[in-house]
């Protein structure tokens, strides 16, 4: 998928705390443009060596990417820096200042989603130290789920039990163990289909079709054990503006990005039943494994596509119909963080078996890098546990999981494990549930 863009070789400088979406960086560089990637995890800094270009200081680098060129970042975090960039002329895809206050600081982003009409119900967003939410909770009792405001999901729990007592002895451990003024957000837990909907923006207006996505963020089967990142992501295109949970979601805040001239990627994960929706949390970046999963479903070359929106201008996204699975293929310490190196899986090789190229277009980087052999090239990189994520589309969503286990299958990575359920739960329940409700 050769870029327009690139009959003069776009440059690309390509930002990342942690590398949520580093696969995209490689596939920008299979797409012709002169990539270069920055890592700022000292953990991750490891990963796409002898795959993509790197770089260690991004900001020596505004001089060669110039203002022809386009600067990516994949991460929250760096929303002042990209609004400075916007003033002084380069062209910036990221999101904005107040994108990065609408995810990390959970109770803001509740108020701008009530502020827009988005929900008018009791279901706020609360923040404590653990030490006050031990308190609160045992006030108020009943079930519970405690999140962190970034994207590091260590701490988060749901509550299972009505008294709530579960919570409060996950939140004592958690009070021994990092103190009690740690801070933790706490939400009232609601019953329903869990679904998030997110779309690109371009300062003024949305670029290409909604996205319908389904996160998978338990650890195994069937949502049990520990909260992780992403493990798994069903995904398709809705190019119906007028579907409901766009149209009483994101459609309503589109005033507020306008005013922050917010450019790029943004994502409202909901709980919805027959009548109410409940807004959870904002992604105001790259979704880790959406970015992934998305770009199994476009056609149209990312380069160009990033290009128009940076420069706030339309485009004509062309993609896939259907539907598309990701799956992640994580090693430990993965779900867990650590630098023990006696835990993390790193620098083992990555066995490929007779895995035709079709095959391996499927199958996206992130924890992972190349040294200079024919044989095994590939091998696992960084401390997160994120390897890999193999991604497949068809008409069904099972059509599309058999082509993405078929492919999993020839993948061998020493000590690696993954869910092999993603999208069934859609299959068996929740299709049926979103239909009768009018929300698909």
């Amino acid at each position: 998928m050769k870029s327009l863009a690139n009959k003069k070789k776009l440059r690309i400088l390509f930002i990342s705390r942690e590398l949520i979406s580093g696969d995209l960086s490689y596939r920008l560089k299979q797409e012709g443009c002169d990539v270069k990637l920055f890592i700022k995890d000292k953990g991750q800094k490891q990963c796409l060596d002898g795959i993509v270009r790197k770089t260690s200081n991004w900001k020596k680098e505004l001089v060669w990417v110039g203002k022809d060129g386009l600067i990516i970042f994949d991460d929250v975090g760096y929303g002042k820096t990209q609004d400075k960039l916007r003033k002084d002329g380069y062209l910036v895809v990221g999101g904005s200042g107040d994108g990065d206050l609408l995810e990390l600081d959970r109770i803001y982003g509740q108020k701008i989603l009530k502020n827009a009409g988005v929900f008018s119900h009791d279901f706020d967003t609360k923040s404590f130290t653990i030490k006050s939410a031990i308190a609160f909770v045992k006030k108020n009792k009943g079930e519970w789920v405690a999140k962190q405001n970034d994207h590091n999901t260590t701490l988060n729990y749901i509550g299972n039990i009505k008294d709530g007592s579960d919570m409060i002895s996950v939140l004592e451990n958690y009070k021994n163990v990092l103190g009690g003024s740690c801070k933790v957000s706490l939400q009232k837990k609601t019953d329903g289909v869990e679904i998030a909907i997110g779309r690109f923006f371009n300062g003024k207006q949305w670029l290409g079709p909604s996205v319908i996505n389904f996160e998978h963020k338990h650890l195994e089967n069937d949502d049990i054990g520990p909260l992780g990142g992403e493990t798994g992501t069903l995904m398709w295109y809705e190019k119906n503006d007028k579907n409901k949970l766009f149209q009483q979601t994101l459609a309503k805040i589109k005033p507020h990005l306008e005013k922050s001239n917010y450019k790029g990627y943004i994502d409202i994960n909901c709980i919805v039943n027959k009548n109410k929706i409940y807004p959870l949390e904002i992604t105001s970046r790259f979704g880790s494994s959406t970015i992934e999963t998305q770009g199994e479903i476009h056609t149209s070359p990312w380069s160009d596509f990033f290009l128009s929106l940076a420069k706030g201008e339309d485009y004509n996204l062309k993609y896939k119909k259907g539907y598309a699975i990701n799956v992640a293929l994580t090693v430990p310490p993965f779900p867990y963080r650590t630098n023990d190196k006696n835990i993390i899986n790193s620098d083992v090789n990555i066995f490929l078996k007779e895995m035709s190229k079709k095959e391996f277009s499927h199958v996206r980087f992130e924890g992972v890098s190349a040294k200079k052999t024919t044989e095994h090239p590939y091998y696992t990189a960084g401390n997160l546990g994120y390897v890999l994520y193999v991604t497949g589309i068809n008409k069904t969503v099972q059509k599309a999981r058999e082509k993405v286990y078929k492919i999993i299958n020839k993948i061998i990575i020493p000590k690696s494990f993954y869910r092999t359920d993603i999208g069934t739960r859609f299959i068996r329940k929740d299709q049926k549930l979103l239909k009768n409700w009018g929300w698909i």
